[in-house]
This record gives C-alpha cells, structure tokens and sequence, in this order.
C-alpha cells in the first residue's frame, strides 16, 4: 500500500522482538531454577552467571532480527502482480 522497506521492515521486526522477549523473561527464572536444581546433583558445584542469560537473550533476538528481516525484505520487492497471477 506504498509503505518502504524499511517502514514494513520496522512494523514486522518490532513485534516479533516484543514477542522474544517475553519468552526469555519467561524462560530465563525456569531455566535458572531447573538448571540450580540439576547442579546441585554434582560434587563439584559451578554458579550460574547472569551474563550466560543475557547472552542467548542478545543472540536469540540477533538470530530473530536476521530471519524477519531477511523474510520482510523478500515480501516488500516481491511484484504483487505475479501472486495476483497465479489466484
């Protein structure tokens, strides 16, 4: 409807982002507590560092960025009029 890439781009990108972060703000306390409880079996004990969460948080949303991008971008310079074709 006359929008650019980066506009479709942005809209697509923005609420798949919002949606990776609430499933590691969600993961990261189960992953904490299931991760304590399965050390705990060890002899030799290890803490877990925050850092190793933030991490996989940071490249989990590097990952999603690099896919709906890649996916938007196609659908933006895709010519409607060779899917209107087909129909």
């Amino acid at each position: 409807m006359g929008a650019s890439i980066g506009n479709i781009l942005i809209l697509i990108s923005k609420d798949f982002i919002v949606l990776t972060i609430i499933a590691n703000v969600i993961a990261w306390p189960l992953s904490y507590y299931l991760m304590n409880k399965w050390l705990e079996t060890f002899a030799y004990k290890t803490l877990i560092n925050f850092l190793l969460f933030a991490l996989t948080g940071i490249i989990i949303v590097i990952i999603t960025l690099i896919t709906v991008s890649y996916h938007a971008v196609k659908a933006a310079t895709a010519n409607p009029v060779k899917s209107l074709k087909y129909e």
